[in-house]
């Protein structure tokens, strides 16, 4: 089948999604630019090492830049040929949301608002969004679907990444934009941000460092390999038309603690853990229903968790 070759821009390409999906898109021959700021949250080296394969490609173009400069924006739109936008850029994280809300606010919101204004004025119509898990709060009702009602949230992060959503159906109905807004539950494998459970824990029990449990160890997380999201974002891209929102999980939930035993296993060391209370922001669990996904984009996930646990620590201990 010949492949029709594309031109993408991906928004927070250095980070850990985004370097993955780049490399795919790359990888069948496509044109892509990204634009990423290295913002502090983690070192640029990593997120430089991310991209490493990517910019051996003459068919790529990185633009370091800030989603919230206009100027840049008009710029990068006006000079290139964009047929798809895939927006991952954002301040991540729903603990750090709560110190910093107005700078999480700043570039969630506004600088999703800014490439949706660049969208309109160079007649752009294809979006993928990234939304969050986060977004369903505490939902009593399980597993998520994108039907249940999600105004409760309860970071600052998660409000943006509603509003996010709200933009989004906003210029599908006045100016015609096709968006698939992906609400991705708890992503992990290889370069999975440093900050994250899977990643930290890892590191820290490698190291013999004690490790935070915060809460009992009964807080459940629906955790998707990176390689089952990056196949849900391609078929969303494939199959845009109109606004629809989809939960990208793998339907399966693994408690804390058994997370960390997972980890110890495939490791081959017992964690020192050090308990701690529940912290503001988190939710009890995240266990999506990706039945839509599934049906409309044939979103088949493939990894367990035993499966990326593996493979990510393989990584990490290359890496």
């Amino acid at each position: 089948m010949s492949h029709e070759i594309k031109n993408y821009l991906v928004t927070g390409g250095a980070g850990f999604i985004g370097s993955h999906l780049v490399d795919s898109l790359l990888s069948e021959g496509n044109n892509v630019i990204t634009i990423d700021n290295f913002d502090e949250f983690y070192s640029k080296e990593v997120k430089l090492s991310n991209i490493a394969s990517a910019l051996t490609f003459d068919t790529f173009q990185l633009i370091e830049g800030d989603i919230r400069d206009k100027d840049l924006l008009d710029d990068l739109f006006s000079n290139n040929h964009i047929d798809v936008v895939i927006h991952l850029a954002a301040k991540a994280g729903v603990r750090p949301s709560i110190e910093n809300t107005v700078e999480y606010y700043d570039v969630n919101i506004n600088g999703t608002l800014n490439i949706l204004e660049a969208m309109k004025k160079f007649d752009v119509k294809n979006l993928i969004f990234a939304s969050s898990s986060s977004v369903y709060g505490n939902n009593k009702k399980v597993p998520f679907s994108e039907s249940d009602i999600v105004d409760y949230p309860i970071s600052p992060y998660a409000a943006t990444k509603k509003s996010g959503e709200l933009l989004c159906h906003t210029y599908h109905h006045l100016y015609d934009f096709k968006i698939n807004c992906l609400r991705f539950f708890t992503v992990y494998g290889p370069r999975q941000r440093p900050d994250l459970a899977i990643h930290k824990f890892s590191k820290m029990i490698l190291n013999d460092e004690t490790i935070p449990m915060f809460g009992d160890g009964t807080t459940k997380r629906d955790y998707t390999y990176i390689d089952d999201i990056i196949q849900g974002i391609k078929l969303a891209i494939k199959n845009l038309n109109g606004y629809e929102v989809f939960n990208l999980g793998e339907s399966r939930t693994i408690m804390l603690k058994e997370l960390i035993t997972l980890i110890e296993k495939e490791i081959g060391k017992k964690a020192n853990i050090e308990k701690l209370p529940l912290q503001p922001g988190d939710v009890e669990q995240t266990y999506a229903d990706v039945s839509k996904a599934k049906e409309l984009l044939n979103y088949d996930p493939q990894y367990e968790i035993e499966e990326g646990i593996k493979n990510f620590i393989e990584w990490l201990k290359k890496s």
